[in-house]
């Protein structure tokens, strides 16, 4: 496990020590730790100086991810009862023509997860989707426990003025957004085909920025080709974002659009209806029930053709964008953070 900023899996284990430090003590322990989190995370080593004395009454909760024998090792060798987070393992096959050792590393991920059913008390996970696999690979106890995540928290982030000011006199047309990290699961080259066919037969000012983080550079720079091969003006890849400029480009979007094979939930949908923007999905893995009905949904088998359809009766019907954003206020409701850490105590006080 990598203790990194801005990753979904961190971000869930910072929010969770914080609620469990204020019962007793908890901290991060992770592999590798990024400069910036050193005081919010340790290295695995330090776990042995920082245990308690009576180790067989803790429980470790293990944030599963990619495939590392040194955590899978040091989970072997712990007493403390082992309770599983388990947010999904990205598929492999996408990532093997770019990247064979990280694919390789997501296998060996899965693979950890099926040797780990016999060790685990309890199973965690912040969608049915995720629950799904564990049951199917034989877990006994699993259960579905809310993401702590508050979706209203960019609202009190003031917007960064270049970004803002760039949106506002330079890109002109309907907007698209979609915010991930660029890599295969995540489909971007579909949505910039999408894009193709939307300018070229329906909307010719349609506009589309990628909001993430290049961490597979093969990847993306082959995005990056395919924009330049189709000729395609409207596109911009930003790369990894401050939060200030994420919240300038979703004050400017109209729109928010993604066509993921895999996500495990996908955080960005939420933040999207925070802002009541419409949302255009293919109804993929944890993706519809993400949605909760708040966007429209597209059979995974329509081609970038039928997306381009999708977006631009989005664009074109200011009625059904108004739905869809009075659908996305009401699901945001399901998501009361105080609620998913009630909910997360509760399950874990049910086995301490």
């Amino acid at each position: 496990m990598s203790a990194v900023p801005g990753d979904a899996i961190t971000n869930a284990a910072l929010e969770l020590r914080g609620l469990l430090q204020k019962i007793g003590p908890s901290e991060i322990f992770a592999h590798h730790v990024h400069p910036e989190l050193v005081r919010q995370a340790h290295h695995l080593s330090k776990y042995y100086g920082a245990a308690s004395a009576w180790p067989a009454n803790d429980l470790l909760l293990y944030h599963a991810s990619i495939g590392d024998p040194l955590t899978r090792r040091f989970i072997d060798e712990r007493p403390e009862r082992l309770v599983l987070v388990y947010h999904n393992i990205s598929p492999a096959e996408p990532f093997a023509p770019y990247d064979p050792a990280f694919a390789g590393l997501l296998e060996a991920g899965r693979h950890d997860l099926e040797l780990l059913k016999d060790r685990v008390v309890l199973a965690l996970c912040d969608s049915a989707f995720n629950a799904a696999e564990l049951v199917a690979l034989g877990y006994s106890d699993v259960r579905v426990s809310p993401l702590i995540i508050d979706p209203d928290t960019l609202q009190g982030v003031e917007p960064d003025w270049g970004t803002a000011h760039h949106l506002a006199t330079r890109v002109e047309g309907p907007l698209a957004l979609f915010v991930g990290q660029i890599l295969p699961h995540k489909r971007p080259e579909l949505l910039v085909q999408a894009l193709h066919a939307l300018r070229t037969y329906l909307e010719p000012e349609a506009q589309l920025v990628l909001v993430g983080r290049h961490r597979l550079r093969t990847f993306a720079t082959a995005v990056q080709q395919q924009i330049v091969e189709l000729g395609l003006a409207g596109v911009w890849m930003t790369g990894e974002v401050t939060e200030p400029e994420l919240r300038a480009f979703l004050d400017r979007a109209d729109l928010f659009v993604t066509a993921s094979d895999h996500e495990g939930f996908c955080v960005p949908l939420l933040e999207a209806m925070s802002f009541d923007l419409p949302i255009v999905a293919r109804g993929t893995s944890a993706i519809p029930e993400t949605l909760g009905g708040a966007g429209l949904v597209l059979d995974p088998a329509d081609g970038p053709v039928v997306f381009a359809e999708a977006w631009a009766e989005v664009i074109a019907d200011s009625g059904l964008r108004a739905r869809l954003a009075e659908k996305g206020r009401r699901r945001l409701r399901d998501f009361d953070p105080d609620e998913a850490r009630r909910q997360m105590l509760e399950h874990l006080a049910s086995v301490a």
